[in-house]
């Protein structure tokens, strides 16, 4: 029998006459790593503001860690760790007094907080700076103690509105092996990005445009069948003139220059010897064409763009 950590139904957020989020329903299973993908300002922040207790839906229902969702929103507050899209540390508190004080809020025990504390010093490079102030810190090292902050007093389940943001490659590895850390000992993880790269490492995702799903399954599976045609990288002696072609030609959706090749996009149905036969004769003796494995990226930009017509 499939656990749920979460379980909403048409959850709706409104802000005046503004629909931040409308109608969206999911399930994220318990232990799963749960990526929540979109553009900017279409709706994620909001939605995890309500799973978090934060701020009440204007309308639909759910469960978050077994507490409903328009009743029991501060009992779901003691069981979640929640790290926010801004960074939410004190600038005037060391790397220890922040631990700290989140673990007054969490009422933590105070043994339990000193082992832990312990443990992240010695495991992590903010042991070196423990007693220096949180404003004298680099980003990564900013976005480190604030999951550290989340997560140190054991929570059934963390939200991360977009944790590795403005960090370096190295930072963002570790927190990734943290993440798997987390959903290894059975924590559920809902994590927004904008990194198509660290989406793939979830073992489901959800789209989210203008305030509505608009896929939601494993990355493998969506990109098979969500992806509305096939994409060819292009090999060419002339990569600007056969792109200002190609995207002139009837049948291609997008292309897109990655160094000297091309990366085109064909509509359903479209076979990329037609498209090849339609560029002219010094283009298309120079030109090949092989078949891709569509990404994320792909599927995102193609979503976006059905969602914009």
């Amino acid at each position: 029998m499939t656990v749920y950590a979460v379980q909403v139904t048409n959850l709706r957020r409104q802000f005046g006459d503004f629909v931040a989020v409308n109608n969206v329903s999911f399930e994220v299973e318990k232990g799963e790593i749960f990526g929540f993908l979109g553009p900017n300002g279409a709706g994620k922040s909001t939605t995890i503001r309500m799973l978090c207790g934060l701020l009440l839906p204007s309308g639909g229902q759910g469960e978050v860690v077994g507490y409903d969702l328009m009743k029991e929103s501060e009992s779901i507050k003691t069981k979640i760790g929640y790290m926010s899209q801004k960074f939410s540390l004190y600038q005037t508190l060391t790397v220890e007094e922040n631990l700290d004080f989140y673990a007054g809020i969490y009422l933590m025990n105070r043994d339990v907080h000193a082992q832990k504390k312990d443990e992240f010093f010695t495991q992590t490079e903010l042991g070196k700076v423990r007693g220096r102030l949180v404003a004298d810190l680099p980003v990564g090292a900013r976005q480190l103690l604030a999951l550290l902050c989340a997560i140190q007093h054991d929570p059934e389940m963390i939200f991360l509105d977009e944790p590795t943001a403005g960090v370096d490659p190295l930072a963002r590895r570790y927190f990734w092996e943290q993440i798997n850390h987390l959903s290894e000992r059975n924590v559920t993880v809902f994590v927004t990005t904008h990194y198509l790269d660290e989406a793939e490492e979830c073992d489901r995702i959800a789209m989210i445009f203008n305030g509505k799903l608009a896929a939601i399954g494993e990355p493998d599976v969506l990109k098979r069948t969500r992806f509305p045609g096939r994409v060819y990288s292009v090999q060419t002696d002339h990569p600007w003139d056969t792109a200002d072609q190609l995207r002139t030609a009837t049948g291609v959706a997008d292309v897109t220059l990655f160094g000297s090749e091309l990366h085109a996009t064909l509509k359903p149905n479209v076979e990329v010897a037609a498209v090849l036969q339609s560029l002219p004769n010094h283009l298309r003796s120079t030109v090949t064409a092989t078949e891709l494995v569509p990404t994320l990226e792909d599927l995102f930009i193609a979503l976006t763009r059905e969602e914009l017509q």
